[in-house]
Order: structure tokens, then C-alpha cells, then sequence
């Protein structure tokens, strides 16, 4: 057993040779289960992530559904082995659909005592936990603060814990392959990725082939990681790892068709493109880098092939500005951005309010005010992105509810703006951005159309830019260019009739209510509100945006243990569907769930009577917590 522990001081009590053979025969036992969660976490330089992210596309390619939640810093690079640099990665990964990341995970690797401090608590009390030996000396305890040479008595752990000497056995299993120590040590995430593939009976080829591709211009960085991958899998294999169950997880019957990995980030790029295609148009994103948004831009700038054009501006304004420029010119025309973003984007989105043109805003919500919590995630711009622009400026929000439901979303929101002549804003978060799940790869033609609502050749005569169509109230698009069509729009107030500046106080008023009835009648168009669970609900759960997955397993969970609740979950929050104001007013109690702090929760108040609305709400940075909300419902319900 001493091969396992470094040449230190350190004490690990709770680990002896007596209880490594009760483990080891308990290993035999090799758990066939439904679910397994996994959480990988070290400092920002371990390559949590990029195990992770492995580990969770193996999972999707092999039928299993998948969600993950990657938990980064807000230090830029903090020290090495400092509390404030741990970089966490989860993954849940189910025979049957996986909705959460999970509550508390089932194997955690911790590469160094600052990540068994900060991730110890999302484990479950039957958990293995592997940690690298190699980095438990004094100094890396001191730099944890830690108060005591044995962490684990004086975390209070109690449950498996697995010393494995990750670091040397990378720095051993590479002697020989003419890399420096440095280099090498930045395999070691692949060693603890080889070790939890035995562990949850993963193949490694499909590990071998992403890792070829990645490193496909340095082949000889790809073969020393799979080296080592292999040389985790191996010492799981060989020594049985010393934890007291592996899993094995059968997927079961999937809709046939091509699956990928794929987060919110990647998805809403991919949705963009499709509504493009779908429209016949090119597709602009007019964008500045920011957390957590920036992979949007990266992704898009990857498909000129595909006609899209990308501009990194020099700021926020002039991303937004060139977009709306872009619209003007006849193109799909999005901007990306965060929170913060927003606020300097207000102004040129606003031109394109009144001007009435299509533009796509893409705001993925961070921890705030200000730089806030650029890494975590919240639900914190939803009144910005009602309200926050100045005279009245009514604007669609759509709000996507998974990584996969991005694409959806982004289709969605392209499509209304397009044919609705209006600016449109989608609400995603960092949490469903980053994170990731299984996604069916679409099949285009069974997506709806997308019809641009342009001017036909016989309007030409006596056509002004505000002719509307007088059952939408949309207005024709004359893309600069169509002859008989020359016109001119801009910032200032126009005359409804003839486009021409104009500051009489009746017109303006009609333009204001033209623009907002614009706005309201597209809810003619969008499904009604759907409610899941129990028909006989004596509480209703409701949410919008990112937190579906979270309030739908409260609400199973709750309906497993014989209580009446439904869940109804905003995919469109402006305008509301038709049948909002009846569905909230059928339930005896109607909580809203959000993270912020009553943003959903106001809005409804104010756009529906007759609801018992009460409030849960939670602004941590981080996901919720099932139990948590499946406690407090319970209360709700009691009280």
C-alpha cells in the first residue's frame, strides 16, 4: 500500500492495508446502475476540462445521455494550488434522459488538496474519491490551508478515498519519449481520464481518436497522451483502483439517428446557421470577445465556407452597430455578448427597434453587477433584456432551456425576427452554454420554413418603408438595392405614411402602439404554454430559461413521492403564449423559480391577474440544487 503514498508526513488514516483488501474484494463487484456522475477538478492548468469534455463525448458516442457542467474559475490563472484556481468539471451520465449534471457526484478526482477542499461537498457519502499523491505535500497542503498534515480527518471525510501517484506515474510511463518534466506533467489529466474509462467501462479508442484529431497537427503531443490514457486504464485494470465498485451503464433504446457532444455555445452557433440556410440568406455576427459568450464568435469565424462572415469589433457598440448595419444591407444579423455587453449595446439595438429591422442579440448571463462573476452563471439580465433600452422599445425574448435547446432557440429566434421585422433577444446563461448534452443531429427539412417578409415588385408604386402588412403589422423589407425601392430610415421618429422625419405627436404615438401591437401579435404564432406532471396539480412550478432540467427533476422527484405538482417552463417570455394567464390562475399556488432575485416573478405580476405567485429564488453563481428545491416546494406546499 506504500507505493501509493508520497515520501511525506502526511497521514492518510483512513487508508490501510487492512481495509485495501476489503476494497479490492469489493471491486469484483462490478455495479450495472442507470446513472453515474463524475467530477473531475484540479487547478486551471490540469486539463479538468479537457477530461471532462472527453469523458462526456465517449459517454454520448456509446448511447448514453449526457449532461455536464463545467465550473471555471473567475481567477484569471490564479497560483498553482491556491483555493480560488480550483477548475471543476461534471458529468451525469444516464441510460435514460439525464436532465441535471447532478446534485452530488459518485467518483471525484482531486488532482491536489485545494480541489478535495472546495469539491469534497458535491460528493455523495458512498463516493470514491481518487486523489493524485504526488501532490499532497507540506507546501501544497499550506497553500490549501489546510491546518493539519492528515486533510482527510480534518475534512471529516469518510468515505473511499484512492491514492493513486498520478504525477509519476505520467512522469514514468513518458522517460523515455524525449519530452521535458513540464510537458509531460501536463498529461496527467489523461492518466486520471484512462482511470475513471476503466472505471465506468468506457472504450478507449474513441478517447485515442479525439486525441489524434485535436493534436492532429503535433502527433507526437497525441500519442504521448494516449500513452498515458492507456497507462490510466492500465493501473485501474491491473490493481482494480482500490475503489469498491466500477459501473457499467447499459443505454437504452435511443431514437435511431447521428448523436453528437455538443454545448449551448457550439448549439446556438449551429441553430444560427441553419436559419440562414433556411432563410436563403448570409449570416453576419457583428461581436466582441466576452465571458462567456466569446465561443460563438470562435465557432461561426470557423464556417466562411458556409457564407458566414464574422467581425471581431474593437467593442461592444460597434459589434451591435455592425450588425445592425449588416441587417440593413439584407443579411441575418446577430451580435453576441454577456450581460455587461448588453448595457453598451442598448443604444444601437435600440436603432434597430425603430428602425425596425432583423437582428438576432445573443446574451449568454454571468454572475453580476458589473465584471461580477464572469465564469458562473445566473438569471440576472431578464428585466435588462425586457426593459432595458430607453423610450418604449418593445422587444421579443426567448430564453433557451439546454445545450441542445440552443439550437432550437437560436432557429427560433431568427425565424421571428426575420419574418417580424425586429430586433429579437436570446436569453442563455453560462451554465446550458458551456455545459453540454447528447444532440440528434437535425434534419433541416423538417424544420419550418422562414419566410423573409420582403416587398414584392408590384408594391413599388406609392411605397413607403413603414407599409405594413395590416394583419402583423410587420413592415415590408426593401433590401437596399431593389430597384423601384429606394428609401431611407434612421433614428428619428417617421411619418407612418411616408417615411419622411416627422415630430408630429399623434404620429409618434400611432409608431409607438404600431410597434408594440408588432411585438404582441407574434404570440399568435408561438405554441401555447405547456404543462408537465400531475393533472390534478395543487402546485405549479414555473421557470424560464436554463434552470428546465433542475425544476423538472424537483417536480418527478416530488411526483415520485405522491405529490400533486406540475411544471410549466417559458421558452418565450415576450410576448407570454395565449394561454399564460389562464394556466397560472388554474393552480391554488403558482411558485416561480429563478436566479435573480423575482425578475420572472415581477413580470408575470405584471402581465397576469388572478395567480397566487410566491417566490424561490437563489443567486449563487452556481446551478441549482434538486434537493434543495424539492425541500423548499415541499414547505411551500405544507404551508
Amino acid at each position: 500500500m506504500q507505493q501509493y503514498i508520497t515520501q511525506t508526513k502526511n497521514k492518510f488514516v483512513h487508508i490501510t492495508n487492512t481495509n485495501f483488501d476489503h476494497i479490492m474484494a469489493e471491486q469484483e463487484k462490478n455495479q450495472i446502475t442507470d446513472k453515474v456522475i463524475v467530477r473531475f477538478s484540479g487547478d486551471s492548468g490540469d486539463g479538468m476540462q479537457l477530461a471532462g469534455n472527453i469523458f462526456s463525448t465517449i459517454s454520448a458516442t456509446v448511447g448514453n445521455d449526457i449532461c455536464t457542467f463545467p465550473d471555471y474559475p473567475a481567477d484569471i490563472r490564479a497560483p498553482q494550488g491556491v483555493l480560488t484556481g480550483v477548475s471543476g468539471f461534471q458529468v451525469h451520465i444516464g441510460a435514460d434522459k439525464v436532465y441535471t449534471p447532478g446534485d452530488k457526484c459518485d467518483i471525484l478526482i482531486a488532482m491536489n488538496p485545494a480541489a478535495l477542499k472546495t469539491q469534497y461537498k458535491h460528493c455523495k457519502p458512498t463516493a470514491a474519491i481518487i486523489i493524485d499523491t504526488d501532490s499532497f505535500t507540506a507546501k501544497d497542503l499550506e497553500k490549501a490551508e489546510f491546518k493539519t498534515d492528515d486533510p482527510i480527518a480534518e475534512l471529516g471525510i469518510t468515505c473511499d478515498v484512492v491514492p493513486c501517484p498520478i504525477t509519476s506515474m505520467c512522469l514514468e510511463t513518458l522517460k523515455d519519449s524525449g519530452m521535458d518534466n513540464k510537458s509531460i506533467i501536463r498529461c496527467k489529466n489523461m492518466l486520471a481520464l484512462g482511470l475513471v474509462c476503466w472505471l465506468i467501462n468506457r472504450d478507449l479508442s474513441l478517447a485515442e481518436n479525439m486525441l489524434r484529431a485535436k493534436f492532429a497537427k503535433k502527433p507526437e503531443i497525441a500519442e504521448a497522451n494516449i500513452k498515458v490514457l492507456r497507462a490510466g486504464y492500465d493501473m485501474g485494470h491491473n490493481t482494480h483502483a482500490s475503489i469498491s465498485h466500477s459501473y457499467s451503464i447499459e443505454s437504452k433504446d435511443k431514437t435511431k439517428g447521428r448523436y453528437m457532444d455538443i454545448n449551448g455555445n457550439k448549439a446556438t452557433a449551429y441553430g444560427l446557421m441553419a436559419a440562414a440556410e433556411k432563410a436563403g440568406m448570409r449570416l453576419f455576427l457583428g461581436s466582441y470577445p466576452i465571458t462567456p459568450a466569446t465561443d460563438i464568435l470562435h465557432e461561426l469565424a470557423k464556417h466562411k465556407s458556409m457564407g458566414v462572415v464574422t467581425m471581431q469589433a474593437e467593442d461592444e457598440i460597434a459589434g451591435c452597430a455592425s450588425a445592425v448595419g449588416a441587417a440593413y444591407a439584407g443579411a441575418l444579423a446577430c451580435t453576441s455578448t454577456s450581460g455587461p455587453g448588453i448595457c453598451l449595446k442598448s443604444e444601437a439595438i435600440n436603432l434597430a427597434v425603430i428602425t425596425e429591422l432583423p437582428l438576432v442579440i445573443i446574451d449568454v448571463q454571468r454572475g453580476g453587477p458589473s465584471t461580477g462573476l464572469p465564469t458562473k452563471s445566473e438569471q440576472t439580465d431578464l428585466l435588462q433584456a425586457l426593459f432595458g433600452r430607453n423610450g418604449e422599445s418593445p422587444m421579443p425574448v426567448i430564453a433557451a432551456t439546454s445545450p441542445t435547446d440552443c439550437f432550437e432557440s437560436a432557429y427560433l429566434a431568427a425565424k421571428i425576427a426575420v419574418e417580424h421585422m425586429t430586433p429579437v433577444i436570446l436569453l442563455s446563461d453560462a451554465f446550458i452554454a458551456n455545459g453540454s448534452a447528447a444532440w440528434k443531429l437535425p434534419n433541416l427539412a423538417e424544420y419550418p420554413e422562414i419566410k423573409p417578409n420582403y416587398v414584392t415588385p408590384e408594391m413599388s408604386e406609392g411605397w413607403s418603408p413603414y407599409k405594413r402588412n395590416p394583419d402583423t403589422l410587420v413592415r415590408y423589407w426593401a433590401v437596399p438595392g431593389t430597384p423601384g425601392f429606394m428609401h431611407r430610415i434612421g433614428g428619428l421618429e417617421k411619418n407612418d405614411k411616408t417615411g419622411a422625419i416627422c415630430n408630429d405627436p399623434d404620429n409618434h404615438h400611432l409608431m409607438v402602439e404600431q410597434r408594440a401591437q408588432k411585438i404582441e401579435r407574434i404570440a399568435d404564432t408561438l405554441p401555447p404554454l405547456k404543462v408537465e406532471g400531475d393533472a390534478d396539480a395543487e402546485l405549479l412550478i414555473v421557470g424560464f430559461g436554463g434552470t428546465y432540467g433542475h425544476l423538472h427533476e424537483a417536480m418527478l422527484q416530488m411526483c415520485s413521492e405522491g405529490k400533486k405538482v406540475a411544471h410549466a417552463h417559458l421558452n418565450v417570455v415576450n410576448p407570454l403564449p395565449r394561454n399564460t394567464q389562464e394556466t397560472l390562475a388554474r393552480y391554488k399556488k403558482v411558485v416561480v423559480a429563478e436566479q435573480n432575485m423575482g425578475q420572472l416573478a415581477a413580470f408575470l405580476r405584471m402581465k397576469t391577474t388572478g395567480a397566487n405567485i410566491i417566490q424561490y429564488n437563489e443567486v449563487k453563481g452556481q446551478p441549482f440544487n434538486v434537493a434543495t428545491l424539492v425541500d423548499a416546494f415541499t414547505k411551500i406546499m405544507e404551508e
